[in-house]
């Protein structure tokens, strides 16, 4: 029990130090976690991990994930800790549904894709209907996010129509000059 008990703290503190390291890139964009932010997010990790029955070797995908989303329109300072705490939780339920098929780098570029593109920043339509159709066609053996390393991916099993942002620029820009 004691030696579980060191592991634990070991990684505990090795995903608080990372979390923290990565203030200095991610001031710029006016995003920084207090220390117990980060303490947090470390012990919801190890759950999330019991829960979803997963082990996780080597550095860990949180510094990751606030490297992949601390760019984003949507993260700010006031939701940067609750999001990271939801992006962790969808990140870790997702590598489970697509059976270990995608890689971590695979499905963090194509989470922060969708979360900035399709999503706007709603973490319910991420989790709920981007990464769920998506884990399905990895299910069902599609593997082109391989070449293209999990970027572009989700145009082809979205089945909501979207609208043209530049065509609706371009009618907006007319219709103002009239």
């Amino acid at each position: 029990m004691g030696e579980k008990n060191w592991l634990d703290l070991m990684s505990k503190q090795t995903q608080v130090k990372q979390a923290l390291d990565a203030n200095a890139y991610t001031e710029k964009y006016g995003l920084v976690l207090s220390e117990e932010e980060a303490e947090i997010l470390a012990a919801e990790r190890a759950l999330t991990l019991k829960s979803e029955r997963r082990i996780e070797f080597g550095q860990g995908v949180l510094a990751k994930i606030i490297y992949a989303f601390c760019d984003s329109a949507y993260v700010t300072q006031e939701n940067y800790c609750d999001t990271l705490l939801r992006l962790q939780e969808i990140f870790y339920l997702y590598k489970n549904e697509m059976l270990d098929e995608i890689t971590d780098d695979e499905l963090l570029a194509f989470m922060a894709e969708q979360f900035e593109d399709v999503c706007f920043g709603d973490l319910d339509y991420l989790e709920g209907t981007c990464l769920d159709i998506f884990a399905q066609a990895i299910r069902a053996g599609y593997s082109g996010y391989r070449a293209s390393e999990g970027r572009g991916e989700f145009e082809q099993f979205d089945i909501a129509k979207r609208w043209d942002r530049e065509l609706y620029q371009a009618v907006l820009t007319e219709l103002c000059w009239r």
